[in-house]
């Protein structure tokens, strides 16, 4: 597969730099917002139409009728791919690929230019409530994924927008929190994968994420959108807003953010003009923000005339092999699955007939069909005589109360039969988009199914439904376990190919499974406060943590069993580990009597070092068929940076001094071949990056492998080489603030309490969805009130905010000067 940097467009840049030249003011300033929630605006003097964008990290969500940025509102019919969370789990650049020339499609087919995807935040904290749309807690393993699905989407002529850049590891007030990371933690882990995806993709436009880093909005943050993204990675493309996160207009085109969404009415169009009239913002500036714009705009027009009519069968089809790539087993003692023919098979779960198979909130697509996996399953049992079904729910599927009547019917069906299939996971309203998680355990009345029903004396397999890591009692008692995330609307066919042998799993985890949620080191900082998050755990997220302090886990990072065995027989070094294009050769031995797929890994180790580093990182992997009893080897490129470390003083990555080895393995703790390199010093390495050695007594390894694992304030300064910022006080009130915010005094909860009615009011959902409704809650009470009134379209004026924040502030001259100001 090509993973080098695609090649630019200099004709485009040159013909977008000449429709600059002969643009007004008013032209450029109007280009820099949206027409509307999903369109760009045109530019009818060039013959340059409106573009659409839209949201589809796994599937296309075009909306029909009014817009909203959450998914409430009906969208076309399209594909409903595997979640991210799912799709990692493949770790299959092929299928990614593929995956995203069926996206670019269906994209293409309903004139959408541009698909608002993938999202490749690194997984921090397995409570994070956007989990599903993430690939892994490894950025070497998410931006490869990411640009594969990039190169898929963009061969059909539309264009890609990798998200949400950057470090947006939360949803709880993601919106105005400021994510305080050290320079190495940044450079080595959050912004890694990005770095990765553009530089083997090239992706059409970047978007910034709602919250601020290190002080800054990201929207605002020249340092990130400048000189890390254009600069050092020489992305080519455009930034544009997370919808409503545009912070200050004219410092955001300063910083190199292009466009902002959605249209606000043309606002902070006219304050862009007003900012070049009177000296604050240069024309050149903002025409060199225009020119990217434009230069989007003619790219699109580019695109080849395709079928507007997509083979959606085909696609569900693909849909179907993606989710049978992507499940995971976990468990399979003595041969559970697959199953046997000729039994009685007792099937508990509600969704195993309502399939849980997508995330809740921007990502959600509307199916073009849906499989369940009872329905599939009874097909299969029909073609085997002598095999029956029985079903019992065992759980309300929307928000599982507890309900020991649904138990007492499980149970009771469980002792009727010769193997019981259970499906749990987690309901929708457990993860979605504006909210991150309130416990990593399953809902009591799954958890209580599961333990109840695997007490009954018969083999019984469990298959799950959840969009990120859980953790999970009792699992000695389940003989076999499969992980089916969420795997779009073919999940449950999917399954069944998996539950009866059709198909061979081959899916490893992308993430690490805790035992408790305690033993995250992350813990102690997650959500953090309401306008501040600290990541003092610096570089020791998921498998970096736990295998650098030999911490046991549920399921380790990379693992996944299948029905085939794999033998690694040898791995040899080929190349100059000081140089580029280094490749290890490992041969296997599939020593079954099934095909199966492996996913073979590469780990670089670190011995010795003077500088910290995790115990292993991530560094290569390939999946590889191998025919039941033949051997197969493969060839696998190490990651450029396997032996660097980011350099915060000189600024760039340096190869590490040291003694490392290169261990081969089928997940981060199942490592069976190792091949030693020594990395000679060639060049100084700095002191002040010894900040947290490797030897076993220095503070840090004593902070994080003590009972309480508190990193203290003095080791957190030396990684942030500053001091420690103090939290942002939530008053006086600002046109920052948010609901939640002004209920901290008694005249904004009045204000907070009718502004949130007034806006409920207009939006059109279902008020008894009591779902659907707190999510438009969290959105209200999380947003600044600026974004708000910028989305408003006109009903709430800026001038109208700033009075009310003198108000709320005791200010009333102020405010009766801003409202006699014309």
């Amino acid at each position: 597969m090509n993973t080098t940097r695609p090649s630019s467009n200099n004709a485009l840049t040159t013909q977008a730099k000449q429709l600059v030249e002969q643009m007004t003011l008013e032209e450029k300033a109007s280009l820099c917002s949206g027409e509307n929630f999903w369109q760009l605006k045109s530019l009818p003097r060039f013959k340059l139409p409106a573009l659409m964008v839209t949201d589809g990290p796994h599937g296309l969500r075009k909306q029909a009728g009014d817009s909203d940025h959450l998914g409430m509102n009906n969208s076309v019919p399209a594909t409903c791919f595997p979640t991210a969370s799912a799709l990692a789990s493949s770790w299959d650049l092929e299928l990614l690929q593929t995956v995203g020339e069926a996206l670019g499609r269906e994209t293409a087919a309903q004139n959408v230019a541009v698909l608002l995807g993938p999202g490749i935040n690194i997984k921090r904290h397995p409570l994070g409530g956007r989990n599903f749309e993430y690939f892994s807690e490894d950025p070497l393993l998410t931006g490869q994924l990411a640009a594969a699905m990039i190169r898929g989407v963009q061969s059909q002529g539309v264009g890609s927008c990798l998200k949400h850049f950057a470090v947006n590891n939360q949803e709880t007030n993601r919106m105005i929190t400021d994510a305080v990371v050290d320079d190495r933690t940044l450079r080595e882990l959050y912004l890694r994968g990005f770095e990765v995806a553009i530089e083997q993709s090239q992706p059409w436009s970047v978007m910034s994420a709602y919250n601020r880093l290190n002080g800054t909005y990201c929207s605002d943050n020249a340092w990130l959108l400048t000189q890390v993204l254009r600069k050092d990675w020489q992305f080519e493309g455009i930034v544009v807003s997370d919808w409503m996160a545009s912070n200050d207009r004219v410092r955001s085109i300063e910083a190199g953010l292009n466009l902002e969404m959605p249209g606000n009415g043309g606002v902070t169009d006219q304050q862009l003009i007003e900012a070049v009239s009177n000296g604050s913002l240069t024309e050149k500036e903002l025409d060199r923000c225009v020119t990217g714009i434009i230069e989007l705009m003619l790219k699109a027009r580019q695109r080849p005339v395709l079928p507007t009519e997509v083979d959606l069968p085909a696609h569900h089809h693909l849909a179907r092999e993606a989710a049978r790539r992507s499940v995971v087993l976990l468990k399979n003692e003595r041969q559970t699955l697959p199953l046997q023919t000729g039994q009685t098979i007792a099937v508990i779960g509600a969704f195993a007939k309502q399939p849980r198979f997508q995330g809740c909130g921007s990502s959600k697509v509307n199916p073009t069909q849906i499989d369940a996996a009872y329905d599939s399953l009874a097909s299969w049992a029909e073609q085997h005589p002598g095999t029956r079904l029985l079903y019992a729910d065992g759980y309300c599927p929307k928000h599982s109360p507890n309900d020991e009547a649904l138990i007492s019917d499980a149970v009771e069906i469980a002792q009727a039969a010769n193997i019981v299939v259970l499906f749990a996971g987690l309901p929708e309203s457990f993860e979605t988009e504006t909210a991150d998680r309130s416990q990593l355990s399953l809902p009591q009345q799954h958890q209580r199914l599961i333990d109840i029903v695997a007490a009954v004396d018969v083999p019984s397999v469990v298959v799950l439904s959840n969009g990120s890591a859980i953790t999970m009692n009792g699992l000695e008692q389940v003989d076999a376990l499969l992980e089916g995330y969420l795997t779009g609307q073919a999940s449950g066919s999917a399954i069944a190919d998996m539950l009866t042998g059709a198909s061979n799993p081959s899916g490893k985890l992308a993430e690490t499974f805790p035992l408790r949620q305690s033993d995250l080191l992350a813990d102690a900082y997650f959500p953090g406060s309401a306008r501040q998050v600290q990541y003092r755990e610096g570089l020791y997220v998921g498998y970096r943590y736990f295998n650098t302090v030999d911490k046991a886990v549920l399921f380790p990072f990379g693992y996944g069993l299948s029905y085939s065995n794999f033998r690694y027989l040898k791995a040899d070094l080929q190349g100059d580990p000081l140089a580029e294009g280094v490749r290890i050769r490992v041969t296997l031995h599939n020593d079954s009597h099934h095909d199966g797929e492996e996913i073979v890994q590469l780990y670089v180790g670190c011995q010795s070092s003077n500088v910290h580093r995790p115990r292993q990182q991530l560094a290569g992997f390939a999946k590889l068929l191998i025919p039941a009893g033949e051997k197969r080897s493969v060839d696998i490129s190490l990651d450029l940076h396997a032996f660097d470390f980011y350099c915060v003083k000189q600024q760039r990555w340096l190869k590490n001094p040291g003694q490392y080895s290169i261990d081969v393995g089928s997940s981060s703790r199942h490592l069976h071949l190792q091949i030693p390199v020594t990395i000679p010093v060639r060049e100084p390495v700095v002191s002040t990056e010894t900040i947290v050695s490797t030897d076993p007594v220095s503070a840090f390894f004593q902070a994080m492998t003590a009972e309480t694992r508190q990193i203290p304030d003095t080791i957190f300064q030396d990684m942030l080489q500053r001091d420690i910022p103090t939290t942002e006080p939530t008053r006086p009130f600002t046109v920052n603030s948010t609901l939640t915010e002004l209920e901290s005094s008694r005249l904004g909860r009045h204000i907070a309490k009718a502004f949130a009615e007034k806006m409920l009011e207009h939006t059109q959902i279902d008020k008894d969805d009591t779902q659907l409704v707190t999510i438009v809650q969290n959105v209200m009470k999380s947003t600044p009130l600026k974004s708000m009134a910028l989305a408003s379209n006109g009903q709430f004026s800026l001038k109208t905010l700033n009075i009310l924040i003198h108000c709320l502030n005791y200010r009333f001259g102020q405010a009766l000067l801003t409202l006699l100001r014309h």
